[in-house]
């Protein structure tokens, strides 16, 4: 053998165990990668369950409130219904004479010059009060005033529950 043969032989033993050893190498950064791979899975899965679990969580939540709302929102449209109801019967009332507003006087004031009888008839509620009974129109001006403030009374009542529901 020849020294060149010699060296090409050592040379080639050389690569030989190079490449041997590089397959080895990339065998276990293969392995390494898998493993990394399969843990990186699991933690996704787990991340996952967990978004999940809180999406449900938030819409049960939201289903609930929903579900307050819409039964709050009914109560208040009952409430405003019979309050309109009701003050439809009473001006109804008013119109028809069936009933008739009237106010006390006060009879310690001398000013007022109003001649109305001290003595109250059988249907007085105040006792020997004297009392003058309102025109039916602005009785019925008055009745429509308090109307409008009853239903602004029963829209605040529903805001504020609706507020108080969302707000935690």
């Amino acid at each position: 053998m020849t020294p060149g043969q010699i060296l090409a032989a050592i040379l080639l033993a050389m690569a030989i165990s190079a490449g041997g050893t590089w397959q080895v190498q990339d065998w276990r950064m293969g392995k390494r990668l898998a493993e990394q791979a399969g843990l990186h899975q699991g933690q996704l899965g787990r991340i996952s369950a967990v978004a999940i679990k809180q999406l449900r969580d938030e819409q049960d939540r939201r289903l609930g409130l929903e579900k307050t709302l819409a039964t709050t929102d009914q109560q208040h449209t009952r409430e405003l219904s019979d309050a309109q109801r009701n003050q439809a019967r009473l001006l109804d009332r008013l119109a028809t004479t069936n009933l008739r507003l009237s106010v006390l006087l006060d009879a310690t004031d001398s000013a007022s010059g109003c001649n109305v009888p001290a003595a109250s008839g059988a249907v007085g509620v105040v006792h020997a009060a004297r009392r003058a009974q309102l025109d039916p129109a602005h009785a019925q001006r008055i009745i429509a005033i308090t109307d409008a403030g009853d239903q602004g009374l029963i829209a605040l009542r529903a805001c504020q529950a609706y507020v108080r529901a969302i707000a935690p």
